[in-house]
């Protein structure tokens, strides 16, 4: 059974009361945009001050090695 199909079964199933709490749901979640998926923003890494903020420390010329080190150590 596809999820609607139960999802409506299931929904007529219940008593007035819940159907209105489902609803209500349903209608709070359409309101705060809940409703429907967005994209993520991309990252603008290029324009961020974390990118970079360490270019004069002695240990970040090989990032690589220096990841390698640490996960060695722990």
């Amino acid at each position: 059974m596809l999820d609607l199909e139960r999802l409506k079964s299931d929904f007529i199933t219940l008593s007035e009361t819940d159907r209105q709490r489902v609803l209500d749901f349903v209608a709070t979640l359409k309101q705060h945009g809940f409703a429907y998926a967005q994209a993520p923003k991309p990252l603008d890494l290029e324009n961020s001050s974390f990118v970079g903020m360490w270019p004069d420390r002695p240990e970040m010329q090989d990032s690589i090695a220096w990841v390698r080190m640490i996960r060695q150590q722990h």
